[in-house]
């Protein structure tokens, strides 16, 4: 892989140590990204691919925007053909569609909810029946909000937390796991919260938390059983629509500011270490979860 350059937009560089986002406007979940500002960069010009998963087939949740786009135009850069799996962010989820096919890749768009588990099966045999194979899953939909007060997360926030970021991701790789063949990959989104939580991401940070033990678990089964590797990446603080969406506008100025380099990550930056591990560079790293967040990983 080739390292890329970030754009040096007012989202990739601070201003005097303080995050630049001073005049953010707010969205409401799940976020969509021509509502940001600044917007994103998902490496649209920057990123370029050298064949390392010709001919593969990859199902990317959460694809529409954010760390999912940028798989998405990396994958396909690399040579995979692309299912993109979103809720229900349309607009957003055609552009990433459109860098996929630019790439000379073909494209599956599936909107819905992965909270349902019919939902996830439909996913994964709807790309096995278009693209002829199913070898690399990456689970990166999630859903979070976020109270100062842990009273105020209702019970539905929580539930419907644990149904996107730990029961979604269980029912995809479960029936991702039926069809792959020996050397196919399944890429779990953890986070920095798994392992160093903010409290007003109560229920967030309590599914990160259990998608990294279920990373670690499945990952000795799923290699035993079915010759597929499972690893986990752990981004710190990333911008994407998710933040403004469901963050306080105090937070969202502040965003990031806190790492070492004083400013959150773009997906572009996010995205390499995905494509490390759904390749077969990656043919001896099983059960690993790999930490991006700018010197915040505890050891």
């Amino acid at each position: 892989m080739r390292a890329i350059k970030v754009k040096k937009t007012a989202s990739a560089v601070s201003t005097n140590g303080h995050s630049p986002f001073r005049r953010q406007r707010q969205i409401k979940p799940p976020g969509f990204e021509e509502q940001m500002n600044p917007l994103s960069d998902h490496g649209e010009e920057t990123y370029k691919g050298s064949g390392l998963l010709e001919g593969r087939s990859a199902i990317i949740t959460g694809a529409d925007s954010g760390i999912g786009r940028a798989v998405a135009i990396a994958l396909a850069r690399e040579g995979a053909n692309v299912c993109i799996a979103y809720l229900k962010e349309e607009k957003d989820a055609l552009e990433t569609e459109r860098w996929v096919r630019k790439a000379g890749r073909k494209a599956l768009r599936i909107a819905g909810d992965i909270q349902s588990e019919r939902h996830c099966e439909s996913i994964i045999e709807t790309t096995e029946s278009k693209f002829g194979a199913v070898d690399i899953l990456v689970n990166n939909a999630a859903f979070q909000s976020s109270h100062p007060d842990p009273a105020d997360f209702s019970t539905d926030e929580f539930e419907r937390t644990f149904k996107t970021n730990v029961f979604g991701v269980f029912y995809l790789s479960r029936a991702a796991l039926r069809r792959m063949e020996p050397g196919s990959s399944i890429v779990n989104t953890v986070s920095i919260q798994s392992f160093d939580t903010d409290g007003e991401l109560l229920a967030y940070a309590s599914t990160k938390s259990a998608l990294a033990s279920f990373t670690r678990s499945l990952a000795r089964t799923a290699m035993a059983t079915y010759g597929v590797r499972v690893n986990g990446v752990a981004p710190g603080p990333v911008w994407t629509p998710l933040i403004p969406s469901t963050m306080p506008a105090k937070k969202v100025r502040q965003f990031g500011s806190s790492t070492v380099f004083k400013r959150p990550a773009q997906p572009a930056e996010i995205a390499p270490i995905y494509v490390f591990l759904a390749s077969a560079h990656a043919s001896y790293v099983a059960g690993e979860i790999y930490g991006v967040t700018s010197g915040q990983t505890p050891l």
